[in-house]
């Protein structure tokens, strides 16, 4: 067989691999399906492989005595995109944020097998969508410190992501009395929202200048409002992605402070302020950075020229599972994958083959690189 020939029949396995992986539905907290076809398909590909007792999915290829994570999640948002292609692009859930990493990360294992000096361990973790990221929370306690570690996040095949900011996300719950809608009283709905106002507003004092990473982004996710004749009723959950600056406590003072202060801003024709209100923080990480120059970032930078790209460092305005093991592991660290961040969540959500397949080559020289001691 021609090495052209084998060139092709190995892309179109990998390819393959993507579109199952894709096409088997992962929301967070449905990922038996998925985890039980990985046990089965890794281990056909040589991974000593096993489910984990949080139920994420680890193989291993390797004897040696330095660790080299590939941490990836099998997890995805919500939302069903139906899995199709149209020429070189898939489109599916998960396909971006974050199954072609993950496949990325499975195939480029396989190309090298075992390394030199290296055990290659590959995590496909369950929830990192949700607030609480279980799955790699219970990996920093049942895995060893790696030498090296690479979460799977989309960042473009010829970018290295090696920063994120932190968040909190809070759910706020409000009870106040409702008056005629021809008065001077603000209704609970227009309470919320001037509460919601103030938020931004206050996000907006903290920070004077910087770009986009150095900012705190509040996002109002959900908010709804009922009444029981008396009272009106508002539930919001509200989000806040926050730079190395400014820690979720921060957030978490200002919107108590906000709250005490409801009632006194909100007078009423009864003369009798009856303000019931509540917050609920539903998850929270600290922002990370990691080291530009270590081993492992002179492995990728060299990997990303070899396979003909000019690489850059990037720094991302969301969270992955970097803010989890990053503060502990301490280790070097960075997120790489093919794919579009702007695409993730959105019912749009596509990634381009062959931008697939060149991030499988950086993979595979980053680590051919980290056998033979060529990462520095």
């Amino acid at each position: 067989m021609s090495s052209e020939r084998s060139f092709r029949d190995r892309a179109d396995a990998e390819i393959d691999l993507l579109r199952k992986i894709v096409a088997i539905p992962s929301p967070s907290g449905e990922e038996d399906d998925l985890a039980a076809w990985l046990v089965g398909r890794m281990a056909a590909l040589g991974f000593r492989v096993r489910r984990d007792a949080a139920g994420n999915v680890v193989g291993e290829i390797g004897e040696g005595p330095r660790v080299l994570l590939l941490l990836g999640h099998m997890d995805t948002v919500a939302g069903f995109i139906p899995l199709r292609e149209e020429g070189r692009v898939l489109y599916g859930r998960g396909v971006v944020d974050a199954k072609g990493s993950l496949a990325a990360f499975i195939s480029a294992a396989t190309r090298t097998r075992a390394l030199p000096g290296w055990r290659v361990v590959l995590a496909a973790a369950i929830e990192e969508e949700t607030s609480g990221s279980r799955g790699a929370r219970h990996l920093l306690s049942h895995l060893p410190r790696p030498d090296w570690c690479v979460v799977g996040e989309p960042s473009g095949w010829d970018r290295i992501t090696i920063g994120y900011r932190g968040c909190l996300v809070s759910r706020i719950r409000l009870r106040l009395p409702l008056a005629h809608s021809a008065g001077p009283c603000s209704l609970p709905a227009e309470s919320a929202v001037s509460l919601w106002n103030e938020m931004v507003a206050r996000c907006r004092r903290a920070i004077d200048g910087g770009g986009r990473f150095d900012q705190i982004d509040p996002s109002l996710r959900q908010i709804a409002t009922r009444d029981d004749g008396l009272y009106g009723l508002v539930d919001m959950t509200v989000g806040f992605r926050l730079p190395p600056t400014h820690d979720p406590e921060f957030v978490e003072q200002m919107l108590n402070d906000l709250l005490d202060a409801l009632g006194e801003s909100a007078p009423h024709p009864s003369g009798r302020i009856e303000i019931e209100t509540s917050l609920e923080i539903l998850g929270k990480e600290v922002a990370y950075q990691s080291d530009k120059n270590t081993e492992l970032t002179r492995a990728f930078l060299k990997a990303i020229r070899t396979v003909g790209g000019r690489p850059r460092f990037v720094r991302k305005t969301g969270t992955s599972d970097m803010n989890v093991v990053g503060p502990v592991w301490r280790c070097p660290i960075v997120a790489y994958g093919p794919g579009d961040a702007s695409l993730d969540h959105t019912p749009h959500e596509h990634i381009d083959l062959d931008e697939y397949l060149r991030a499988i080559d950086v993979l595979e020289h980053m680590l051919r690189r980290a056998s033979d001691g060529r990462g520095s």
